[in-house]
């Protein structure tokens, strides 16, 4: 048992590398002391992007800190999960220090902090990481260097790695069709980021709040390097995605296991915040048959598909979910957290999930209206196409029953609606009435 500054107890931690392997230390002192610890509801957190224990840990310490409060009676355990991901320092998260979450300041392209964070998320890549940082500070003016950007980023983060670590970057699948390397990488690099320019600019006109403009409103085409940064984001998002999938299936699913078998009574309570949600819900997939242990999973502003869930996607009957059917693993409701005001959801993840695979440009077009269709993300709009799916607002979640069983959307813009660009509201998530809501997803009196 530890409790490494979170201020609730008995807090533990579980370590996971980026194939999903287990520090088994860890491990073995969380399943120790679930067994003699008399705690009979389990809170395991996954936090999203971020740059380091410490980060992480300064997280699950502001999003506990009123859940004994709130649940003074109950015997209640908590997990803090770390895994390899990251965040880039121009990222504001609200609440946190501003030299954990530094806002846009006069420099370089990739302040020290990123290009550390880089180097920590891409350990042997140096080279390219001093290259790409260069590059962005001198804006070369051919088209010839943009595609060198491209390359180099690519060659950064791997794009389709080899063996069945590939799978996990996928949210839906087709029925035949292989994986392959994101359509953002094979198309001129020179017009994907003029449109991740576009979208930039958009999102700063669009203002801290998420108020979109006036109608109608028009943007000129800015410098596409304005867009390469975004591009090295979304590149570096999409490893974090595809580890979220492997540290969650191979590492958390494992663990969740061992612990049901230690201890039998116990309730485990999944959470995760945007590629953390990713993690969890895949940790469902990890589960052996006959596992019930997992008694509820909410998910705050999650990063991936809102069709991970559902059997077939709309108007595609050979496409489906990578996790359909998956919240039947889960004894009890599969809540999903959402809000309009993230923008890191509500522009961005849209917009490099339709170049992830589809060669059409979007440029003129209002990215917001690519919501509601295949590419949009659980915590812009909740999960999509599964039949049975409840809709309520935070107020009504935490004030009445939820569902035992099922998928539950719960519009969370009440509380996550802070944050500038680039990322809007994505990680405004520390607030009670979220922790009320883990705590009566899980029944947790």
């Amino acid at each position: 048992m530890a409790d490494t500054g979170t201020g609730v107890a008995p807090y533990w931690e579980l370590t996971f590398d980026a194939d999903g392997d287990v520090d088994v230390p860890e491990r073995d002192r969380l399943l120790a002391g679930a067994r003699a610890s008399g705690v009979r509801d389990l809170i395991v957190f996954a936090h999203g992007w971020n740059n380091d224990r410490s980060g992480a840990t300064r997280l699950y310490r502001q999003f506990f800190a009123p859940v004994p409060g709130l649940a003074p009676a109950a015997r209640i355990g908590y997990v803090g999960v770390i895994w390899p991901s990251m965040r880039f320092c121009d990222e504001p998260i609200p609440d946190f220090p501003r030299s954990t979450a530094a806002g846009p300041a006069p420099g370089p392209a990739l302040d020290e902090d990123t290009r550390h964070a880089l180097l920590e998320a891409f350990p042997g890549r140096a080279t390219v990481v001093d290259r790409l940082a260069r590059m962005l500070d001198q804006h070369p003016h051919d088209e010839a260097a943009l595609e060198e950007f491209g390359r180099l980023v690519g060659l950064l983060v791997e794009l389709v790695p080899p063996g069945p670590q590939a799978h996990f970057a996928a949210d839906t699948v087709a029925e035949g069709v292989p994986e392959h390397a994101p359509g953002m990488f094979t198309r001129p690099a020179a017009d994907v980021c003029a449109e991740f320019a576009q979208a930039a600019a958009q999102a700063v006109q669009s203002g801290p709040a998420g108020q979109s403009g006036s109608a109608g409103e028009s943007f000129s085409l800015p410098n596409p390097w304005d867009g390469a940064k975004e591009l090295l984001r979304q590149a570096t998002y999409y490893t974090m995605k595809r580890r979220a999938g492997a540290v969650g299936e191979r590492g958390l699913g494992p663990a969740v296991a061992r612990l049901a078998e230690a201890a039998p009574d116990l309730r485990v309570h999944l959470v995760g915040h945007s590629f953390g949600g990713r993690l969890v819900s895949f940790a469902l997939r990890g589960l052996p048959p006959g596992v019930r242990a997992v008694k509820s999973v909410t998910l705050l502003q999650g990063a991936f598909s809102h069709y991970a869930f559902a059997a077939r996607l709309p108007g595609d009957p050979r496409a489906g979910g990578v996790l359909q059917g998956q919240e039947h693993r889960v004894d009890g409701p599969l809540v999903c957290c959402s809000s309009h005001f993230d923008t890191a959801l509500g522009t961005f993840y849209p917009l490099a999930s339709r170049m992830a695979d589809d060669d059409r440009s979007v440029l003129g077009v209002d990215v917001g209206a690519l919501l509601g269709t295949r590419w949009g993300a659980m915590g812009h709009d909740g999960v999509q196409a599964v039949p049975g799916t409840r809709a309520c607002t935070l107020a009504e979640a935490t004030s009445g029953p939820l569902p035992v069983s099922g998928c539950v959307n719960v519009d969370a813009a009440e509380v996550v609606r802070r944050g500038g660009p680039p990322a809007g509201a994505h990680s405004d998530i520390v607030h009670p009435e979220l922790a009320r809501l883990v705590l009566a997803a899980g029944r947790i009196v």
